[in-house]
């Protein structure tokens, strides 16, 4: 070792590989936020349907949704509604299309003479097709 000599040495060759861990990493905490709103985005008013072993439905062709929650409130496709405007938005749907369905989700909760009324409703607005949303029961594991 002699004094006022530096030490040089090669530089590190180039690396020629992709370094996969952040594009993991980025790909993982993506995940994990689409696993936490997915169920977010189903609707937005918590209700707790009744349960039905019918048939699974297909999509119909024009559908509004009128949603009745525990405490008796309405909502036409998630948003609050008052039964005036219910009745005017519902009139409005079925003069645009008289084959619109009207998917009819009422909380278990409710009594049965306010979905009767959210009914009559539709029907003095001119809608006839109403779908009633049921949740399928869960079957337990054997």
């Amino acid at each position: 070792m002699a004094f006022g000599r530096l030490h040089t040495h090669k530089p590190d060759a180039p690396m020629s590989e992709i370094n996969v861990t952040p594009m993991v990493d980025v790909m993982l905490v993506l995940l994990v936020i689409f696993i936490i709103t997915a169920p977010l985005m189903t609707s937005a008013i918590r209700l707790d349907l009744p349960q039905s072993e019918g048939a699974e439905t297909g999509a119909a062709p024009l559908a509004v949704t009128l949603v009745v929650d525990a405490q008796g409130d309405l909502f036409l496709n998630d948003k609050p509604i008052t039964p005036e405007a219910l009745r005017q938005r519902l009139s409005d749907a079925a003069r645009r299309n008289p084959n619109t369905e009207l998917e009819l989700r009422a909380d278990q909760s409710v009594p049965y003479g306010r979905v009767v009324e959210a009914m009559g409703l539709a029907q003095k607005a001119g809608l006839s097709r109403i779908g009633f949303v049921a949740q399928t029961p869960s079957v337990p594991k054997r």
